[in-house]
């Protein structure tokens, strides 16, 4: 039965980021609240009640992600706020796998209701148990938001750990191959984004902020947070000709390909099939695909009353 612990407000990130590093320092792994030592996942959940948001904070993420200002929040913005609850989660010394050198592979943002600025939020987050992959092995973290009960924000975040698996067959689960789409817009990316969006979302991965943070995690330039990449394709489909669809119930999911390196210029497009909206951001050259997504209407089973 999974426990659930409630807190009395959001965890601090950089001691977290700290707590996440740990396991990768030698001879940490012999200490009791340094976790990553492989096992099951805990089969425990967070809960954070009574959140409300900055509209200054939300104003400042909407302008670094692209989005219009509004009396609501961004679809990608409850994932902000339950970020610090995912660090916490995976900062457990009983949770398998050091936070820091996870691949976020996947997300998939379900909103059933838009969120006004001024309503107040429960955050609820959990993580699966593990799964085999082809290079590893994943597991989901689930991120929840309600208001007075009712569910109106779904997250679901799959990240990787690199490494063996059990020898099992890779689970299965739904895959939406992307269409080809036109390029539409051309991007430049500056070389501060990484810290810019760290500024205004708290995710301070060092693979993200400098290359000299980056490069003992085998990248030579700091990349791109993929979560900001995801906003900014959103950001964009909502003032496109598709804007229509995001004013009801819909689901967003995107899948993680080739990391973009800081500074870069990309391309984004999108493509309507039926209600279906298929979209990817590739490299300037078109021939390296950074992220491919699909948004659709809810599902029905996905509609809350």
């Amino acid at each position: 039965m999974m426990a659930t612990l409630e807190l009395d407000s959001s965890p601090s990130i950089l001691p977290l980021y700290a707590r996440a590093v740990a396991p990768l320092l030698p001879g940490a792994s012999r200490l009791p609240w340094v976790g990553g030592n492989g096992g099951e996942i805990p089969e425990r959940e967070l809960l954070l009640a009574h959140v409300r948001v900055d509209p200054a904070r939300v104003a400042d993420y909407s302008r670094v992600c692209g989005f219009t200002t509004r009396a609501v929040l961004p679809a990608t913005y409850p994932h902000v706020l339950a970020f610090p609850l995912h660090m916490a989660l995976m900062a457990d010394g009983r949770f398998p796998f050091a936070a820091i050198g996870l691949v976020h592979v996947s997300n998939r943002v379900t909103q059933h209701r838009p969120i006004a600025l001024g309503e107040e939020l429960a955050l609820r987050v959990h993580a699966t148990d593990l799964e085999d992959h082809p290079r590893g092995q994943t597991f989901t973290i689930v991120s929840q938001a309600s208001i007075s009960g009712e569910l109106v924000w779904e997250g679901l975040s799959t990240m990787l750990h690199r490494g063996q698996h059990s020898g099992a067959s890779p689970a299965g689960g739904e895959h939406h191959e992307a269409r080809p789409t036109p390029v539409s817009a051309q991007w430049r990316l500056e070389g501060d984004l990484g810290r810019r969006y760290a500024a205004v979302s708290g995710d301070r991965n060092p693979i993200h902020l400098h290359a000299i943070t980056a490069k003992p995690f085998g990248f030579q330039r700091a990349i791109a947070h993929g979560m900001w990449t995801k906003a900014r394709c959103l950001a964009a489909l909502e003032e496109s000709d598709v804007g229509e669809l995001f004013s009801g119930p819909f689901s967003v999911e995107v899948r993680f390909r080739r990391p973009i390196l800081l500074p870069a210029t990309v391309g984004f497009g999108s493509g309507a099939d039926g209600e279906t909206v298929g979209f990817a951001v590739r490299a300037s050259s078109g021939d390296v695909s950074h992220l491919e997504g699909r948004a659709a209407p809810a599902a029905p089973e996905e509609v809350r009353p």
